[in-house]
Order: structure tokens, then C-alpha cells, then sequence
């Protein structure tokens, strides 16, 4: 079976928020100096069931991102945990343009891959949280999509059977295949990358596509950060005077139960 799984690289979102800054001048958000990006979490998952799918059916697994230079450590990270190739499109006037170039760009880059049975997606980025891309591709290559899948019961040649996520539930979907999956977190627990495949990763080969060579002409605005609002901060603070620590500690459940705090 030969699986596709989009990846994107993320600013790590375990650190803490007020780490991050916003450069004006450049519109981007900027991330603490030292901290290197990592695999959006979601697109771990779709990675793991994919070397999952693999491991019991057979096939290959290949792994594509749209980035700039620095998401090759994440496409490094992908072959190192299993994936058998991947593929870097890597061009600055596709990047920065919104989810629907996006989609029409890795759709491009899965057709040029070649024939495929299934593409593996996470349901969203950590960035954004848009959700939007993995439809899209769907919609370009012509394929249904499944989102988000919670749980995949069943994959074969011909068909695949998945639990979608919905508010009060799930509900359980059978597609016929090609199709794409838009996968959560609740699926897997993504694996660590083994010392043999980090060795195998160091060594790989990675083809760079540009926007030329998947035949991406028209392009859309970039899309631009800006500020809506600027956060404030303000602190009051009251010293509560008594001559024991009893009394303090009821002088400052009253203050706390007149604020609404308690």
C-alpha cells in the first residue's frame, strides 16, 4: 500500500506563550532563540498509523512538507521514526500564502509522488489550528476525506473503516479508497525515533521541489500578520493589617468573598 502523510513544522508548543514575540517588520511570529521547531503534533499521529498500515500490509510510506530550509529537520524526524522517502517543497514564493495554495501545493507534490492508496493528514496545525488544508487537498486530488479520525477499525486495498470524532460521539465511516484521513490524537502514541533510523535519516536523500517544477503559476496574496489588539497588564495589591494570623487569614476571606473570588 503506498501512503502519502503531509507534515508541517511547528513552532514547539510547549513553550511557554509570553516566550514568543512579534517581529513588525518581517509580520511573523517569532519564537524564543534556541528553541528549534518541531513536527506538528497531529501529523506525528498520521505518521505512526501510517508506519502502522505498513508494518501489517507492506508498502512505502512517504512523507511531504511545504517549508522553508528549517523543515527538513522535520522531514529528517519523519525518516528517522520510519518513513521510507520524502520529499521538501521548498520555494519563498509559495510560502506564507494561505491554506488554499497550500493544499493546491502539496496536491500537486502527492500527484508528481506518484500513484497512492491513502493520505494521512493530522486534522490541524498547531499554529493556526485552521483545520482547513487536509480538506483541500482532498478537494484538489479528487478524493474523499474523513475527519477527525479517532479511530481507524479496518484499512484494506479497497476500502477503509474510521471513526469520526463528532461532538456527542463518533461516527463510523466506511470509504472506498483513494481517500484521505484527517487523523487526531486519540488514534496513536507517535513512536520515538530509533538510533538506526536517526543513523538512516542522516544519510537520506531529500528531493527540493519548487514551485516550477509542480507547475504552481498562479499565486495568492501572502497572507500578513497583524496586531488586532496590545495586551495590558495591571496589578493592585492591598496589604491587609492585623494582629494575628487568624485575624489576617478572616480579613482576607472577606476581601476575597466581596471580590467574587470565593
Amino acid at each position: 500500500m503506498d501512503i502519502v502523510v503531509t507534515i508541517k513544522q511547528v513552532p514547539d508548543p510547549d513553550i511557554p506563550p509570553h516566550h514568543f514575540k512579534v517581529d513588525e517588520a518581517n509580520k511573523r511570529i517569532v519564537g524564543p532563540p534556541g528553541v528549534a521547531p518541531v513536527m506538528n503534533g497531529y501529523d506525528a499521529n498520521a505518521l505512526e498509523e501510517a508506519l502502522r498500515i505498513r508494518e501489517k500490509q507492506g508498502g512505502k510510506v512517504t512523507v511531504v512538507t511545504l517549508g522553508p530550509d528549517g523543515a527538513r529537520d522535520t522531514l529528517k524526524r519523519a525518516i528517522a521514526m520510519g518513513a521510507d522517502a520524502a520529499v521538501h517543497v521548498n520555494d519563498a514564493a509559495l510560502l506564507d500564502r494561505g491554506s488554499s495554495l497550500t493544499a493546491r501545493v502539496l496536491a500537486a507534490a502527492i500527484q508528481k509522488i506518484g500513484p497512492f492508496d491513502l493520505v494521512l493528514s493530522g486534522r490541524q496545525a498547531s499554529d493556526t489550528d485552521a483545520g482547513l488544508t487536509h480538506i483541500l487537498v482532498a478537494e484538489a486530488l479528487g478524493v474523499p476525506a474523513v475527519s477527525p479520525v479517532s479511530k481507524l477499525e479496518s484499512v484494506d486495498a479497497e476500502s477503509a473503516v474510521a471513526r469520526r470524532a463528532v461532538d456527542d460521539g463518533y461516527q463510523r465511516i466506511k470509504v472506498r479508497l483513494p481517500a484521505l484521513l484527517g487523523v487526531s490524537s486519540e488514534l496513536n502514541e507517535p513512536r520515538y525515533p530509533p538510533l538506526k533510523g536517526i543513523m538512516a535519516a542522516g544519510r537520506a536523500q531529500i528531493p527540493v521541489w519548487s514551485a516550477m517544477d509542480l507547475n504552481i503559476t498562479d499565486l495568492e496574496p501572502r497572507v500578513e500578520l497583524r496586531r488586532l489588539y496590545q495586551e495590558t497588564r495591571e496589578a493592585r495589591v492591598e496589604l491587609i493589617e492585623a494582629d494575628s494570623p487568624a485575624e489576617a487569614g478572616t480579613k482576607l476571606a472577606d476581601k476575597l468573598r466581596e471580590a467574587g473570588l470565593v
